[in-house]
């Protein structure tokens, strides 16, 4: 018989490793609950028709469709059939697909629900999605995200507040970052003043390499693009800017006087960096112009975060965006919204074993069953010991006491209790910590007075 499987670019999680995975939610579900964000669910089917030509032409290809239940080939005739045309069929066949991201489906939400919504809406997501892509190392066809946005709010707090959320939350999990800040208005400045408007992607795309491919690669990028050998050479200080926030402040304020856009964009960002000086985060906040995030969406702040004692990329990253939900025809709501890599974030504190012990939920005390007798009696006080929020296992049959210590072993209970006729006489409990073998007699107080 063919030992069953499940499609490539998906995965089965353990116990452990949902342990640990949940402990990076509740992390980021605590900390989003601080500053007043509300957590709401989408279908993981959505109509295709609010899906398609949301991501261009590459994000349709990789869409999961889902062929319409009953008869899918009802009013389909034989020609269209034998033409074998995918994309023809695929729209008649099919009129739901699985989600490829959080943002459309919660654009859809806000459009569809805006009479019930109060604005500004705080909302975060933790879902899964799914992408038809080939799987690779890192790259899954099944994966979760985990967004926050607000929208209905053109205030810059906002961006202040998800700086802190981001800190808040890698401090909690015990992971070094460096968050870096840039500003889509600057980068559209910077092509301005250079003479080469027309090009901005094409310069942003190229600059945001620099970490890569080093900054020759990156000017040969730039001449290959046909941006003017003149233009280059203005471009070189601002891409290598060095020295403080505040000093890169100055020195943009000084290079952009001459665009309107640049300057607005260089003042939103100070406005962040002064507010964040009334409430100081811990981690290291930076100004990086060769940061262009997902250009074509956002209109003002970009952020990203990177571990600094882990080689990975960006672990959370996002920005200001101007149009969310314009696609569904409703204009002019301006949001601000990041994403944490729940995937990259779990990679990097399995690297650096950042897990705290009691963060694997494991049981705590496994009671040893020695037969009907000792399980009437026990059962009152598992119920005791459970009641006073111990994690509680009783092994269900009366077996070898070999076989039940080596189940607390692979389990890594780290305290099993002993009961038998002489403790019952007695009416104590013996515990045994499998770490160190030593074993203590003790009333049913005195137990839970252990964990607490």
């Amino acid at each position: 018989m063919q030992k069953p499987s499940i499609p490539k670019g998906t995965r089965d999680f353990s116990p452990e490793e949902m342990a640990k995975r949940n402990y990076i939610f509740n992390t980021i579900r605590d900390v989003f609950h601080l500053y007043g964000f509300q957590q709401i669910e989408t279908p993981a089917m959505e109509n295709l028709s609010t899906l398609m030509g949301k991501y261009g032409e590459e994000g349709d290809k990789l869409l999961f469709k889902i062929l319409n239940s009953g008869d899918c080939f009802a009013g389909i005739s034989d020609e269209e059939l034998t033409e074998k045309n995918p994309a023809k069929l695929g729209a008649r066949m099919c009129e739901k697909g699985l989600r490829y991201d959080l943002t459309v489906p919660f654009a859809r939400y806000v459009v569809q629900h805006r009479n019930e919504i109060s604005f500004p809406f705080k909302r975060y997501q933790i879902q899964p999605v799914w992408r038809a892509d080939r799987p690779q190392k890192g790259r899954y066809r099944e994966f979760f995200q985990c967004d926050a946005d607000v929208i209905g709010s053109d205030s810059l707090l906002n961006e202040v507040e998800l700086i802190q959320i981001m800190d808040e939350v890698f401090h909690r999990l015990g992971i070094r970052v460096a968050i870096k800040m840039n500003n889509r208005k600057i980068l559209s400045g910077i092509a301005e003043i250079i003479g080469a408007a027309d090009k901005i992607i094409d310069m942003t795309v190229a600059i945001d390499k620099l970490d890569k491919i080093g900054l020759d690669k990156v000017n040969e990028e730039l001449s290959s693009k046909g941006i003017p050998a003149e233009a280059i050479d203005r471009l070189q200080p601002i891409i290598s800017l060095q020295g403080t926030n505040a000093e890169k402040i100055q020195i943009l304020r000084q290079t952009l006087a001459g665009s309107e856009t640049g300057l607005q964009g260089v003042e939103e960002m100070d406005f962040i960096l002064e507010r964040l000086q009334h409430a100081p985060i811990r981690s290291r906040l930076e100004i990086d112009l060769t940061l262009a995030r997902g250009l074509n969406y956002y209109t003002g702040a970009i952020f990203e975060v990177r571990a600094l004692d882990v080689e990975i990329g960006s672990i959370t990253g996002g920005g200001r965006y101007d149009n969310l939900t314009g696609v569904f025809g409703m204009d002019g709501m301006s949001g601000v919204g990041f994403s944490f890599g729940a995937d990259r974030i779990f990679d990097v504190l399995n690297q650096l074993d950042l897990y705290p012990k009691e963060s694997l939920q494991t049981t705590q005390l496994l009671f040893v069953n020695f037969g009907s007798r000792e399980e009437t009696w026990l059962l009152p006080i598992l119920q005791q010991v459970r009641q006073a929020g111990i994690r509680t296992e009783l092994y269900p049959e009366p077996v070898k006491m070999k076989k039940q210590m080596g189940y607390a072993d692979t389990k890594k209970i780290p305290f099993v209790a002993i009961v038998g006729e002489t403790e019952m006489s007695e009416n104590r409990i013996t515990l045994k910590n499998m770490h160190t073998g030593e074993q203590t007699p003790l009333t049913v107080d005195e137990l839970i007075a252990t964990f607490s």
